[in-house]
């Protein structure tokens, strides 16, 4: 089945903060979720990736408190959730440790925070490897700016973000999340370098769409193999005498390739070739080749099955399947791994026919119900009166 986007999100949380508050919220805060469509497990290796900010996003009406104190309620959950900027704690997995952990993460970095009341919804998928949490973080984030009065920074906040991910929630994840969510561009792609923080929007064809393929599998970063790999990256970085795999380079990488044992290098096969993908299909899409481009996804898959080994046999089907449709130019999955979301570029036109094949070849295949989401490229986070 595919996922229809018809209803209006930013009137939705404002009536929720009505019944939940009283009154208007102050400000109405859009964060988008995201879709990598080549670069995964480079950027906490300091490396490239290229991620577009997707129309599917986390929502935040605010309105400051004038007090110490943050409530905020979720339209999605129906719970509510309280806490103290002065005594901020971690309770337990529950989702506003999301916040709190924003908050926590901006106090480390001295700025002065202040109170306020909001209702948080989105359509992100969670778990789907589509970044709600990153989407989140950096709306509570510019909640924080605005309330607090202090400068919104499209590269400090997501700094913040990734702080929060690791020293809050305890997922050691990088920074292309809540990058991409602070500064995407519509009809645009994103090339970050991960260690200088260079941008560069790279324009997306107009003729291709960007299906995500939900496999209907779940993961979280914390309860999956995510840090483990990173652990890994860092045990074959240190082999090599660099802080980070973004300094080996394919040619060191097989010279040495039999002083790390097997695991190791072929995490670090992934890594150092994947960086290399990623700026081959920046190259690919500037002169208009979707046919290279569509290929280098292909062969990301491939490594991330096969060397990083985060896939999951669902998965495999949903790309394999994808891979082989007409209207395809390339597929693979995205995100953490470990279930979640493979991405694929449509030809416009054919859309429909091919979420209808895969769907029900998938579904014959795995017993899993899969949802399409046809996704455009984005801007970032955004702001608006309520």
């Amino acid at each position: 089945m595919s996922n229809s986007q018809k209803i209006d999100q930013r009137s939705v949380v404002i009536k929720h903060f009505s019944a939940q508050f009283g009154g208007e919220p102050v400000y109405v805060i859009r964060a988008p979720g995201r879709v990598n469509l080549i670069g995964d497990h480079t950027d906490y290796n300091d490396g490239f990736v290229m991620p577009m900010a997707i129309d599917r996003a986390i929502w935040l009406a605010v309105r400051p408190n004038n007090t110490r104190t943050v409530t905020v309620h979720s339209a999605d959950f129906g719970d509510t959730a309280v806490f103290n900027l002065d005594a901020l704690e971690r309770i337990d997995s529950h989702w506003s440790e999301y916040v709190k952990g924003t908050a926590w993460a901006l106090s480390e970095r001295g700025y002065a925070l202040a109170g306020w009341d909001g209702v948080v919804t989105g359509n992100i998928p969670p778990g789907a490897g589509l970044s709600s949490s990153a989407a989140l973080e950096m709306a509570v984030a510019k909640a924080f700016a605005l309330v607090s009065g202090f400068a919104w920074d499209g590269i400090i906040m997501p700094q913040v973000g990734q702080q929060a991910e690791n020293g809050w929630m305890g997922a050691n994840t990088g920074i292309m999340d809540q990058t991409i969510s602070a500064n995407g561009k519509a009809g645009h792609a994103l090339l970050l370098d991960c260690r200088t923080m260079a941008m560069t929007h790279v324009r997306l064809p107009s003729d291709y769409a960007v299906v995500i393929l939900d496999t209907g599998t779940r993961h979280q970063h914390t309860e999956s193999g995510y840090n483990e790999r990173r652990e890994q990256c860092e045990t074959a970085a240190q082999h090599f005498g660099v802080s980070h795999l973004r300094d080996v380079g394919v040619s060191e990488l097989q010279a040495q390739a039999d002083q790390l044992d097997k695991t190791t290098h072929k995490r670090a096969r992934h890594v150092v070739t994947e960086n290399a993908r990623v700026l081959q299909a920046v190259g690919a899409l500037l002169i208009g080749d979707i046919g290279t481009f569509g290929r280098l996804m292909n062969a990301s898959h491939v490594s991330l099955r096969d060397d990083f080994e985060n896939s999951m046999p669902a998965m495999d089907v949903m790309v394999a399947l994808a891979q082989a449709h007409e209207a395809c130019a390339g597929a693979r999955m995205t995100g953490g791994g470990f279930g979640g979301a493979a991405v694929a570029l449509v030809a416009a036109g054919q859309v429909e026919d091919f979420i209808r094949d895969i769907a029900t070849a998938y579904r014959e295949q795995t017993d899993y119900d899969a949802v399409f989401y046809v996704c455009q490229a984005a801007e970032g986070v955004g702001v608006g009166a309520g």
